[in-house]
């Protein structure tokens, strides 16, 4: 069991409340899902579930979290540093765990990953492996641990479709707690049996959550329909209360005459008029007190508002792209793939799938790097990791609007505040924003470009499953032509034209 009692997190910068008074009880077999916006403390709680020292750097936290001696076993969203300048033999000689595995449990659990046998041998740098990689590693580090409580931050991130199913597989199928946070809308109905949603509402000034016991679509569902009821609901009492106000108005505005008109020299009729007077005095507080007790319009958070600027179609004629290499490598000249060829053209949706560390994002900077040369294209890039492109020192504004210019900065706030950024976000360095609002910023970024073709690395890996619908509508309408590496299986479904397998033989078209 594992169970929180009365925490309360506020972020120590602007003071802001991410939760207030937060409970949660989950027992063994409970597969529970954290969902919100970007930066509204999904990753915050996770952290301090495992450890409050994790978070003490930004925020404060009250509360009490108590267990039965079960063992926790965490997958951060992010390697630490020192971490990322291991060598995959270092990272696994400093476990204990490790030290305990017999050669043939390493076997097994390298199989069922799908790494190959000697990978705790290698001497490669971990931070320059493949996303997926990576995380197939973290994963690795936790079976060996066996935790009875799962801590995961974003195990979906950047993995294949094979590491996918196997972790959908081996959520369902745990024993223990599972308790996780994904942007991967596939992977949350496919095993979370309970919902747990943080939000930021009145312009991030006050948290709500909410703890559901039911899976995702089926909350979602409710929660919809919730609203609309109560939103039907507080209008409909409006507008009685509207109909009988107008009545009553009516009323006391004669009464108001009569008594204005009222002879001195009739008494009795001033006398029953006062009582009259009275009476719609009484009645208009009555209507004061029931004013108070309406139906409230439902209040949610919102899904982020964001579009194109300019112009970027691309004709249907027009060739983005005809690539032919014989051969793809690392750049340490390792050999990944063989005869790659690709054809894009107009304003086709194409992306690229395969295993992890198969060369995909090599693939995607090599077709950035050859578009580059073109005249006649403008092409934007997202890279998997935003720190190659963003200047984690500058602020989102300064970063969006480099020229400081007052009608370019205010544009850039308009356009940050349907993001769902506050003034204090827009101003903070990005290095200290979560990984959706950094994802936000290149968003913002790409929509107002003006590129008519877009290089997409894992473009919908950091937004929340409740923005995730108007990001992929985004990328659909998008009249330019698109070429992506992504596992989303939803982004696969509702954006892509063609797919495409890489293989160490090439691609192949699915």
């Amino acid at each position: 069991m594992l169970q929180i009692n009365h925490l309360t997190i506020t972020h120590r910068k602007d003071l802001r409340p991410l939760l207030t008074d937060f409970h949660l009880v989950l027992n063994r077999g409970d597969k529970a899902v954290i969902v919100g916006e970007e930066g509204n403390g999904k990753s915050t709680l996770l952290k301090w579930i495992y450890d409050p020292a994790l978070i003490a750097g930004y925020a404060e936290a009250e509360g009490q979290r108590a267990d039965q001696g079960e063992r926790l076993g965490y997958l951060p969203q992010e390697l630490s540093e020192s971490d990322k300048n291991r060598t995959v033999h270092g990272y696994f000689s400093a476990l204990d765990c490790f030290r305990g595995q017999t050669p043939a449990e390493l076997r097994r659990l390298a199989a069922r990953l799908e790494l190959p046998e000697d990978i705790y041998c290698s001497k490669q740098r971990i931070g320059t492996l493949s996303g997926g990689e990576k995380i197939k590693l973290q994963m690795a580090r936790l079976l060996m641990e066996q935790p009875d409580v799962w801590l995961l931050d974003e195990p979906s991130n950047d993995v294949d479709m094979e590491t996918l199913a196997w972790m959908e597989n081996m959520i369902r199928r745990s024993s223990g707690i599972v308790l996780f946070i994904s942007h991967d809308e596939t992977l949350i109905e496919a095993t979370a049996n309970r919902v747990i949603l943080l939000e930021q509402l009145q312009r991030k000034t006050t948290g709500r959550w909410t703890v559901a016991n039911m899976p995702f679509a089926r909350f979602m569902a409710e929660r919809a329909a919730g609203f609309e009821k109560q939103a039907q609901l507080a209008q409909s009492e409006r507008r009685e209360e509207r109909i009988a106000l107008e009545k009553f108005r009516r009323i006391q505005q004669k009464v108001e005459h009569d008594q204005s008109a009222v002879s001195r020299q009739d008494p009795h009729s001033g006398r029953l008029l006062k009582k009259k007077m009275a009476s719609v005095k009484a009645t208009e507080r009555r209507y004061q007190r029931q004013h108070e007790t309406l139906t409230a319009y439902p209040e949610y958070e919102s899904a982020i508002l964001v579009k194109f600027h300019g112009e970027q179609s691309i004709p249907a004629s027009k060739t983005v792209l005809e690539l032919s290499l014989p051969h793809l490598l690392r750049p340490d000249g390792t050999l990944l793939a063989r005869h790659i060829s690709l054809t894009v053209r107009g304003p086709e949706k194409v992306v690229l799938i395969g295993r992890s560390g198969a060369g995909k994002t090599t693939l995607l900077r090599q077709i950035r790097d050859i578009l580059a040369e073109r005249k006649d294209l403008r092409v934007c890039y997202m890279p998997q990791d935003y720190g190659e492109l963003l200047a984690l020192d500058q602020s989102p504004v300064e970063y969006l609007a480099p020229s400081g210019r007052k009608e370019d900065v205010t544009a850039v706030r308009t356009y940050l505040g349907s993001l769902r950024y506050t003034p204090d976000e827009m101003y903070r360095p990005i290095r200290e924003l979560s990984g959706g609002q950094k994802a936000k910023v290149l968003l913002l970024g790409i929509s107002l470009s003006g590129a008519n073709v877009l290089l997409l690395d894992e473009p919908t890996r950091n937004f929340s499953p409740l923005s995730g619908p108007e990001v992929r509508a985004l990328l659909r309408s998008f009249p330019g032509a698109i070429i992506s590496v992504s596992h989303d299986r939803k982004y696969l479904a509702e954006v892509c034209d063609k797919v495409y397998l890489l293989t160490e033989s090439g691609l192949l078209s699915l």
